[in-house]
């Protein structure tokens, strides 16, 4: 059943990139440059993986042959001077064309809004960046779309879970699935990591694990979501880590930072500045980890299936869907692994911060 279920999905998906990589190729003009048509392809695709991996302030399903966006607009709300909010269909907004709003214009590029004149000027730097001014966009784009979805659904799940277990102690309904992942979550990343104040990080654990396991299997849908491929959301989820261990720090490990027991006292003062910096990698470490490895796997998929337009023969049409479908089965995977990595880290550097040290040296003796 799972196989039947996972070749769909993955039939599906391909269906869907596919289509908006012809239809987005249909949509441009060929450039005036003196590019081969392999080139031209390369660069199509290379443009279409970078617009996929943006998060965007319209949700697109699909892309016809003439290069028609098919979903549905989403509010822009930003503050230049006032908060101003309108939907992103107004007037061409989605096109980067100028768009007028209470006497000043702005324009969308890559996904970021500009203030610029009625002509819609952007002016660039010399690595090519925009440096009109930016107003503070507080929009609902697609990544917050989901994270709002993800937490309607997990408020649903859990509260059902809750009213099962008060009418009986045998799961049922989606229980029956999400009991074994608690367990798990209790047993072999709570408990091994923090030890007896486990219960007062279990909360927290828990939020953190299905928060990201929905998010990352979300982003193998065919439509562009990548939320956990954002590197703003894997910042915010590892300032949550470092913030609960470093409030939730005890003595014992504030002195092991700030002056190291059982070391020269010249040794201290080289370790301090070291296990400060340790304390800042940690969240860095969890930030970059779940990024890279969410973005390298659509940047991966997306490059093999483009590369069937590159190549453009039956070997390549044979071979590259083939590898593709593994790579995207390995991603369902990856989804549940970097969910529990991340938790287990955090379980791992919150069970350094609290542990006892005196009181298990006075055990041992």
């Amino acid at each position: 059943m799972f196989k039947k279920f996972a070749v769909l999905f993955y039939s599906i998906f391909v269906l869907n990139l596919v289509s908006a990589q012809h239809g987005e190729a249909n949509a441009e003009t060929a450039p005036a440059t003196e590019l081969s048509e392999k080139d031209r392809v390369t660069k199509e695709n290379k443009e279409f993986i970078d617009h996929h991996l943006l998060d965007a302030h319209d949700f697109t399903l699909m892309v016809d042959k003439e290069g028609h966006h098919i979903g549905f607009p989403l509010p822009v709300i930003f503050y230049d001077n006032g908060f101003h909010a309108f939907m992103s269909n107004k007037e061409g907004f989605m096109h980067g064309e100028t768009t007028e709003v209470d006497g000043s214009y702005y324009k969308l590029h890559h996904e970021k809004i500009y203030k610029t004149d009625a002509a819609g000027t952007l002016a660039f730097d010399k690595d090519g960046h925009p440096t009109n001014e930016k107003p503070l966009d507080l929009s609902i784009t697609k990544s917050v779309l989901i994270i709002f979805l993800v937490a309607v659904v997990m408020f649903f799940l859990f509260t059902g879970m809750a009213r099962s277990y008060k009418k009986s102690q045998v799961p049922t309904g989606a229980t029956k699935f999400l009991e074994p992942l608690v367990i798990f979550v209790r047993d072999e990343v709570a408990i091994p990591n923090i030890g007896h104040k486990y219960k007062r990080y279990m909360g927290y654990l828990l939020t953190v694990f299905f928060f990201i396991l929905l998010l990352n299997i979300l982003g193998l849908m065919p439509f562009g979501i990548n939320v956990t491929g954002n590197i703003t959301m894997t910042f915010f989820l590892a300032i949550l880590t470092y913030l609960i261990t470093t409030f939730s720090g005890n003595k014992d490990y504030w002195k092991h930072i700030f002056w190291m027991p059982g070391v020269p006292v010249p040794m201290k003062f080289i370790m301090l500045p070291i296990e400060l910096l340790g304390t800042l990698t940690k969240p860095f470490a969890l930030m970059i980890r779940l990024f890279a490895n969410m973005t390298a796997g659509h940047i991966v998929v997306m490059t093999l299936i483009g590369s069937i337009y590159i190549f453009n023969n039956w070997i390549a049409g044979v071979a590259f869907p083939f590898l593709t479908l593994v790579i995207y089965l390995l991603e369902v995977l990856v989804a549940f692994l970097q969910a529990y990595i991340f938790t287990m880290l955090s379980a791992l550097f919150i069970g350094m911060a609290v542990e006892e040290h005196e009181h298990e040296h006075h055990a041992a003796h």
